[in-house]
């Protein structure tokens, strides 16, 4: 019988070797992507966002529908129609605008 440790391999083509190497760069590429992506989440998530200031309080009996927040500034939209605008640090009132009672619009858009 034929000794099999006197065989040996034929010699890899060429085009194999070079889909070998670009599957494992681009599994090194893929895995630096995901752990970019996790690193950018993680730190999106630290970041607080806008923060609304400890002073900022309500005229009795009104209840906020929305916030915007701006640069120096607060808007808080009522329930009463009304825009309050207040200064971002001190949380003081500095401007109200009334809005006009809006119309009913029905299901289509239409006033």
């Amino acid at each position: 019988m034929d000794d099999l440790s006197d065989v040996q391999d034929p010699p890899e083509p060429a085009n194999l070797r070079f889909l070998r190497l670009l599957v494992t760069v681009l599994t090194g590429v893929m895995i630096a992507g995901v752990i970019l992506i996790i690193a950018l989440i993680v730190i999106r998530f630290r970041d607080p966002g806008p923060q609304v200031p400890e002073d900022l309080s309500l005229p009795a009996g009104v209840r906020a529908q929305a916030v915007t927040f701006g640069t120096g500034w607060v808007a808080v939209v009522t329930g009463d129609n009304r825009i309050l605008i207040y200064d971002r640090v001190t949380g003081r009132l500095t401007q109200e605008v009334a809005l006009d009672a809006p119309q009913a619009v029905d299901g289509i858009g239409r006033r």
